[in-house]
């Protein structure tokens, strides 16, 4: 079964981490590559990728002509997604231990705890029936 493991954060965190030491920057960046490429190696990776910052997001919709209709930058946002990760795992539990890792990613000193991530199944043709 597929699970995207979305990695979130607020405008805060994202003006922050463009503040970080470089050295914590660094130990993020190899943390979470690392951790891509472990996973790529079992198996497990189907796709990871990390995100611009959120004053490059914009919200589009079909206008009446069909035509793109583009609004944002969206600073009252709350919760703007940073990255994400998608992997094919047995289990629900398997997925969670997997995104326990990523919240592990290393920060700056004086960020309590870690990065909450949320897991949600990937619907699919091999999704189980009860989950479509």
């Amino acid at each position: 079964m597929k699970y995207i493991l979305l990695m979130s954060g607020t405008k805060a965190d994202f003006d922050g981490y463009a503040h970080w030491p470089e050295e914590v920057l660094q130990a993020n960046i190899a943390y979470m590559r690392s951790f891509g490429k472990e996973l790529e190696e079992s198996g497990a990776l189907v796709a990871v990728s990390g995100l611009a910052f959120p004053d490059e997001a914009r919200l589009v919709r079909a206008g009446d002509d069909g035509e793109p209709v583009t609004d944002g930058v969206f600073p009252e946002s709350k919760e703007f997604l940073a990255g994400y990760l998608i992997v094919d795992v047995d289990s629900p539990e398997e997925a969670y231990k997997l995104a326990a890792r990523a919240s592990q990613a290393p920060r700056p000193a004086g960020f309590e705890g870690n990065t909450a991530v949320e897991v949600r199944p990937v619907l699919s043709d091999d999704a189980p029936e009860d989950v479509l």
